[in-house]
């Protein structure tokens, strides 16, 4: 059997295209290792560091065109973390929950399992299509996905619409504004790549390890005034004995709130973390913007979509055109060929990181095109999957 031969003019420039961790572009491990012996290994209370944090949230800032009165802070744990921030700080009693994946479904049995929360309203459809929560009695969280990194669905961000009756009713009338509910998105695999409108949700969260080149275990939620009045006040409740809530200090949004308004977070960050985000905000910025990384990303994804629609063997996931993502591309593959055999491939050339989400078990390829992608690179991606199909296929 003669062995696979990949021509070297068609692999990528580089040849990384996870869902996160994503690409980390060579200029950001440069601005790394130069700042290495000035910040790295130094306090996260002082000045240098929280210049860089500030500097981050000032970015942030304008990547969104955020509002005067929203807040952009950050803390330890990611975005997993944040889902039990939610559950401690932000819901008062009720939430209602678009689950249509792995990770918008952990959300929702988060809530579940906070014993002093209802059990969540859950607005389930089939994975690789979409399902946002409707006008729920009672509930004050409505919170969804603005992109199912697992399926490769993306979803609009728009404020929900609630019936006056269905609003949860404070117990004392000179609250009542803090009851109207909050529209929270989980932003991980959206926030850089997906274009937003900011004013359209209350918390905006997400962790820096997908369109902003980064490392785990950050959180970045970008939060309305609503939202962190609502914290306050969920805080308080805590407070009181009867209320048999607890609000633990790592998962207090009120101490996050107050870290951040200092530019820091609460417990010791990983300072190449923030380095490496801000390097990438940077970089998006002097491109041209939120603007530009989403047209970027729009253009990658279309690459990869009318590929595998005009392909014998290969098949877009997401039916739905409107619902296809435009940072995470998912494709199945002809049951005929195995996906994994692709996938090994592939990787002996050092093209990594394609395969399906574990839990889908689905015959498929999950390819990222965050912004760090060049779309040479999703070029010669299409060419190298390609010629691999022809081996498989005739051998």
């Amino acid at each position: 059997m003669n062995e696979l031969q990949i021509p070297q003019e068609l692999l990528p420039s580089d040849g990384r295209f996870g869902s996160g961790p994503s690409k980390i572009r060579t200029a950001q491990i440069d601005a790394l290792a130069s700042a290495g012996t000035t910040l790295l290994g130094t306090s996260h209370r002082q000045k240098p560091v929280r210049d860089l944090v500030a500097s981050i949230q000032s970015g942030i800032r304008e990547l969104f065109n955020l509002p005067e009165d929203y807040e952009v802070v950050l803390g330890n744990g990611g975005a997993s973390a944040f889902w039990d921030i939610i559950c401690a700080s932000l819901i008062i009693q009720r939430a209602a929950v678009g689950s249509y994946g792995s990770f918008s479904g952990k959300l929702a049995a988060s809530i579940a399992a906070a014993p002093f929360l209802d059990n969540p309203v859950v607005y389930e459809a089939p994975y690789g299509s979409m399902a946002l929560p409707q006008s729920t009695p009672g509930a004050d969280v409505y919170a969804w996905a603005h992109n199912e990194t697992s399926t490769g669905v993306m979803a609009p961000v728009v404020r929900a619409q609630v019936q006056a009756d269905h609003i949860a009713q404070a117990p004392n009338p000179q609250d009542q504004h803090i009851y109207n509910p909050l529209t929270i998105i989980d932003a991980t695999s959206a926030a850089g790549g997906l274009p937003v409108d900011i004013t359209q949700a209350d918390v905006y969260y997400f962790s820096p390890q997908k369109a902003f080149g980064s490392e785990g275990g950050l959180w970045v939620a970008i939060c309305s005034p609503q939202a962190i009045e609502r914290a306050h006040y969920v805080e308080k409740l805590a407070a009181q004995p009867e209320s048999g809530r607890w609000v633990p200090p790592f998962l207090s949004l009120t101490k996050a709130i107050t870290n951040s308004r200092k530019n820091q977070t609460l417990n010791t960050p990983s300072i190449s973390t923030l380095l490496l985000m801000h390097e990438q905000i940077q970089w998006i910025l002097a491109q041209g913007g939120l603007t530009w990384a989403t047209e970027r990303c729009a253009h990658n994804a279309q690459l990869l979509y009318t590929w595998a629609e005009q392909h014998q063997y290969l098949t877009p996931f997401v039916e739905h055109n409107a619902w296809r993502s435009n940072v995470v591309v998912t494709i199945d593959v002809d049951p005929s060929l195995d996906a994994d055999d692709i996938i090994a491939c592939l990787r002996k050339y050092g093209i990594v990181d394609i395969a399906g989400y574990r839990a889908l078990g689905r015959n498929q390829l999950r390819i990222a095109v965050f912004p760090s992608v060049e779309p040479e690179d999703v070029q010669r991606l299409i060419q190298c999957v390609n010629v691999v199909i022809d081996y498989l296929i005739q051998h």
